[in-house]
């Protein structure tokens, strides 16, 4: 997909309307390009990590007046001689540049080609390299500080740790596959399965954070769901304390889902106002919502039962609740307008009145805890990539079958070829083992300019 040997050129900020815009060149002629078209200090000239001011000229016409910020491989995002021309942001102008680029010799950069060639200059790690599409695409404190953790190296350090001791104990069996006729060993078996059971704990540590992971990476979906003018519109309004839903006391004023986003504790939760849902309506555009509202909670990762504590029976509720553990929903239930209500409420409820947001930061909490289960503590790795997370599950099978060869004392031989398939899948993660059609395809999901 990639042609290495090329000079690329993109754009490096998003596309629109700005005071800046920033064009980026990586590659050996990234320098001399540049010199033929940046009127000023002759840049091939100039030190590394450097800026200069002066114009950009097409023949004699000065295109925009700019800085340029000069890298020189190795030392660059790229591996490579990197120059970012900062412009002024307007769209006529960065794309007049971008092809004067491409008219003195760059190739138009293909999305992730600035990254992949990172990886391949050996600057970053595959995971790494990843890490940089999560941190661009993080929406939350908590996303932003996985993928920083994973992008200084954190979760590649522990998989080097692992490897390491993997190859040395490999080297060592496969060495006395050399002198099977002396049948001598010389890997310490009672280390060799410590070490196995140690990998073991840290690959079922990283399965199990993927968990966490996904809903830090993705977000949760809440589905806030309950009866005609059980209060959700105005619940809504409450968590995102604004009038983002309209309230009314008309039964069925909600039609279809709304939905909006919010921030607990650096985790996005995805809030979806439903329409309220009973059992018969003459109303087909409310029919429709109503449909529309059981979908949306099929799929939701957590349902928010609002009822009306004044209305809803036991009954009612416990129905709910045999649905909801029926189909493996997670779920809270919200008793609402207690402001009204005659009686004191039982203790298995959230109890709130939306009207006038009492006990909004404790459903806040009780949402984040029912996902979180927990603080969450992004110094140690999380696991927030699908692919990671098949490589190491592919890795922990290995794992188990080195344990019971060891506990069988199968033949050394089958033994080395069961390190090696750990070896592959831990290789996987970090690139150390890749193919070019799978790098085409993590690379294709970047933003061009990355």
């Amino acid at each position: 997909m990639y042609n290495i040997n090329e000079t690329i050129v993109a754009l490096a900020t998003p596309p629109g309307v700005g005071a800046i815009g920033i064009i980026r060149l990586s590659g050996s002629e990234a320098i001399a390009i540049t010199d033929k078209i940046f009127k000023g200090k002759n840049l091939a000239n100039q030190p590394s990590h450097t800026l200069h001011f002066g114009r950009i000229m097409d023949g004699n016409t000065v295109l925009d007046e700019v800085v340029v910020s000069l890298y020189k491989g190795p030392k660059s995002y790229t591996g490579e001689d990197v120059v970012e021309i900062s412009a002024h942001g307007s769209q006529y102008i960065l794309e007049q540049v971008i092809a004067l680029c491409i008219a003195n010799g760059a190739q138009m950069a293909k999305a992730g080609e600035f990254t992949q060639r990172a990886f391949l200059n050996g600057k970053l790690d595959l995971a790494q390299a990843e890490a940089v599409a999560d941190l661009i695409a993080s929406q939350s404190g908590a996303a932003q500080q996985a993928a920083m953790h994973n992008l200084r190296g954190g979760f590649s350090e522990e998989l080097k740790g692992m490897r390491e001791e993997l190859v040395k104990f490999s080297a060592l069996i496969e060495l006395e596959l050399d002198f099977s006729q002396e049948d001598v060993e010389f890997a310490d078996r009672s280390q060799f399965y410590e070490l196995v059971n140690r990998i073991g704990a840290t690959a079922d540590k990283l399965i199990a954070s993927f968990k966490l992971g996904n809903v830090i990476r993705n977000g949760v979906s809440v589905a806030i769901i309950g009866k005609p003018n059980a209060g959700k519109s105005t619940l809504l309004n409450a968590l995102l304390n604004e009038e983002r839903a309209i309230v009314s006391d008309i039964a069925g004023t909600t039609r279809d889902t709304i939905e909006e986003t919010l921030n607990i504790n650096g985790v996005l939760f995805r809030l979806i106002d439903t329409a309220g849902i009973r059992e018969h309506s003459s109303d087909a555009i409310e029919t429709i919502g109503i449909q529309r509202s059981m979908d949306t909670m099929k799929k939701a990762d957590v349902v928010v039962y609002l009822y009306d504590v004044n209305e809803t029976t036991p009954d009612e509720i416990q129905s709910q609740v045999s649905t909801f553990e029926g189909r493996q929903i997670k779920y809270l239930l919200v008793g609402n307008k207690i402001d009204m209500a005659a009686a004191a409420p039982s203790a298995n409820s959230i109890y709130i009145s939306a009207k006038n947001k009492e006990n909004i930061q404790q459903l806040r909490q009780a949402l984040y805890r029912l996902v979180v289960e927990g603080d969450i503590n992004t110094e140690g790795t999380i696991i927030t990539n699908a692919r990671h997370l098949a490589s190491l599950q592919e890795m922990r099978k290995s794992i188990s079958d080195i344990k019971a060869g060891l506990d069988n004392h199968i033949a050394s031989d089958l033994i080395a070829l069961d390190i090696r398939r750990c070896l592959f899948y831990l290789g996987e993660i970090t690139g150390e083992v890749t193919t070019e059609d799978k790098l085409d395809y993590i690379f294709s999901k970047f933003c061009i300019g990355k």
